[in-house]
This record gives structure tokens, sequence and C-alpha cells, in this order.
């Protein structure tokens, strides 16, 4: 898995790192001495910056299929 990120492109080696970090900020704000609805404010705005990440991600990753496809089947025809 490790061999595959380091070849992965820049952006989505970036996609990655931030959705590590907001997932790990999203955990500890989750065990924070916060007052409760301040605590449930922060984890679900560093939950909706990971999901929108990861949604972000498989966007790309299908819209990239879908060119690769497309050029594949230019290039039969």
């Amino acid at each position: 898995m490790l061999d595959e990120i380091r070849h992965a492109n820049r952006d989505t080696r970036v996609q990655y790192a931030m959705m590590i970090l907001f997932g790990s900020l999203c955990i500890l704000a989750a065990f924070a001495p916060l007052e409760e609805t301040v605590r449930i404010a922060t984890v679900s705005t560093l939950f909706g910056f990971t999901a929108g990440l990861w949604v972000s991600h498989l966007v790309q990753v299908l819209r990239r299929a879908v060119d690769d496809r497309t050029a594949s089947q230019q290039v039969r025809t």
C-alpha cells in the first residue's frame, strides 16, 4: 500500500495527507476536555472536511478513469 501511495500523483498524496490530518484531529477533538456543544461542533466540522475530501477524491478517481477509458476507445477507432 505504501508503494502505491509513493507512486500516486501529488494531488492524491495531498488528499490522503489531509484526510489523515482532519481524521486525526476529529478523533482528538472527540476526546478533548471541551464543553459538549463545542466538542460536537468541532468534531462535526472536522468530520465534514474529512468526508468532503474523501468524496472529492472519489470524484477525481472516477473522472480520471472515464478520461482514460474515453482515450483508449478513441485510439481503437
